[in-house]
């Protein structure tokens, strides 16, 4: 039985992908802050870490390297928005985006990599279509992303000679948290909550097209719609990326 490990697991993008997972024989330890929600059986294991403490990381992520000597599939799809212009954006509340999105994934590929190497198994990115374009008032969150997609795309190179691949999905709006945003003062949301998103999907839509293209090995996943024409409208023009994606978003 193949072994995933998914962050975030608990959250809706990350159930659909355990369920997806688990309905093709895996089985999958789900890693969140918060597992009340989750139903464990002998396909599924809940693990409680807040991945942002570095102590209880550390330990949870020692436990797991320990219990999991082959681990086939990480996802490290944890992470959180930031809504609000950058004139306004504390450094803490920036230095926190980039804390559970980025950091949080780096350090937990970082212990598992022996453990993927020994699986010869695979990395996957949980990205943004902000991974690769810009987002109106999303800097944080986009820097943050860029980020991601920069570190696994580089690690890639260097992990294909153990035979491991790495691979990145970008899904734009996934609806995971609609009608729940809790958004603080300093404009940080939960991921799938945001009330100008455009074209929002289904999380397990989104996870059916994302495990589509593990099974097949795919360097980048375009998640959706809005996804796949976002990528070849950048690609093509980024300026006129920018004003469709402004006109959308900010309706101007």
């Amino acid at each position: 039985m193949k072994t995933a490990v998914i962050s975030g697991g608990a959250g809706g993008l990350g159930r659909a992908l355990s369920d997806g997972l688990r309905a093709s024989g895996w089985r999958v330890v789900a890693i969140d802050r918060d597992i009340s929600a989750l139903e464990e059986d002998e396909t599924l294991f809940a693990v409680e870490c807040d991945l942002t403490d570095q102590a209880q990381r550390d330990r949870v992520l020692a436990e797991l390297a320990a219990a999991c000597p082959e681990i086939d599939l990480v996802i490290y799809n944890a992470g959180i928005t930031q809504i609000g212009d950058f004139e306004t954006l504390a450094e803490d509340t920036h230095r926190r985006v980039f804390e559970i999105n980025y950091f949080a994934a780096i350090e937990m590929a970082r212990v598992l990599l022996p453990n993927v190497r020994a699986a010869r198994g695979a990395h996957l990115a949980i990205s943004s279509v902000a991974g690769f374009a810009p987002l109106y008032r999303r800097v944080a969150y986009a820097g943050s992303k860029h980020a991601l997609e920069g570190f696994f795309k580089s690690l890639a190179s260097e992990e294909a000679a153990h035979g491991v691949r790495v691979q990145i999905a970008a899904p734009s709006f996934v609806a995971t948290n609609i009608g729940n945003p809790e958004q603080g003062a300093d404009g940080i949301a939960r991921p799938g909550s945001a009330p100008d998103g455009i074209d929002y999907m289904e999380p397990d839509v989104a996870a059916r097209i994302i495990l589509r293209g593990v099974e097949r090995g795919a360097p980048f996943i375009p998640v959706g719609r809005v996804a796949r024409a976002a990528w070849w409208i950048n690609g093509l023009s980024p300026r006129l990326f920018r004003w469709l994606m402004e006109r959308k978003i900010r309706g101007r």
